[in-house]
């Protein structure tokens, strides 16, 4: 009796299963396509990021090997494209050629890239902060104290590794003012930072003894 029993209650849920199938056959059928192209389209999506990368990449070092005085203007031109594409990697790369071999001599435009290196390309944080601290850096010599502690302040307010840069930049940003007190506080800051890098801790220690003491 007991087998009987459950030879019914097998054969019912199978009969539950098949008709469940038969019931749901073009649900199940949609699920599994759309399934199929999310994956397809995730793995064509990583291919043709890595084909992107590969041609970035391709596109920036044969700009850089073949630079000469003679190609500068083509040089700069094929640069700024790279930085328009907003990678993480080759566009603050092409900026950083750029300023260092000055190809481009407006301020302005120069600033217009960090902006897009800032705001609108996703990269780590701490790369992030670098531009922001090169960014800084950049107009150091001609921004006024608003502008340049504006530019500076996501760095001096966080626990960035690039805080106690940010921090000596603004204390020898005061003192070639002659604005003695403020630079003396942001040395002071450095040097009672945990996290301040070494070298940058002894400079403004030096700074502090030789040209700051009471």
């Amino acid at each position: 009796m007991d087998e009987e029993i459950s030879i019914i209650n097998s054969n019912t849920r199978s009969e539950k299963v098949r008709n469940f199938f038969v019931n749901n056959k073009n649900k199940i059928i949609s699920g599994i396509v759309i399934l199929v192209v999310v994956l397809v389209g995730a793995y064509s999506f990583e291919k043709y990021q890595n084909n992107k990368k590969k041609e970035i990449s391709n596109k920036f070092n044969s700009t850089t090997i073949s630079y000469s005085e003679k190609t500068k203007d083509l040089t700069a031109k094929k640069l700024v494209e790279i930085i328009n594409e907003q990678d993480p990697t080759y566009s603050p790369l092409a900026l950083y050629f750029i300023i260092d071999n000055q190809l481009i001599s407006n301020d302005s435009e120069i600033n217009s890239y960090f902006d897009v290196l800032i705001d609108e390309i996703s990269m780590d944080k701490e790369i992030k902060n670098l531009v922001i601290y090169k960014k800084a850096l950049f107009n150091a010599d001609t921004a006024p104290e608003s502008e340049l502690l504006n530019m500076l302040n996501p760095l001096i307010k966080s626990e960035s590794v690039w805080k106690s840069h940010a921090l000596y930049l603004m204390a020898e940003y005061f003192y070639s003012k002659d604005q003695k007190q403020k630079s003396k506080e942001f040395f002071n800051q450095i040097v009672s930072l945990e996290s301040s890098n070494s070298d940058i801790k002894l400079q403004a220690e030096k700074r502090l003894n030789r040209d700051l003491s009471d």
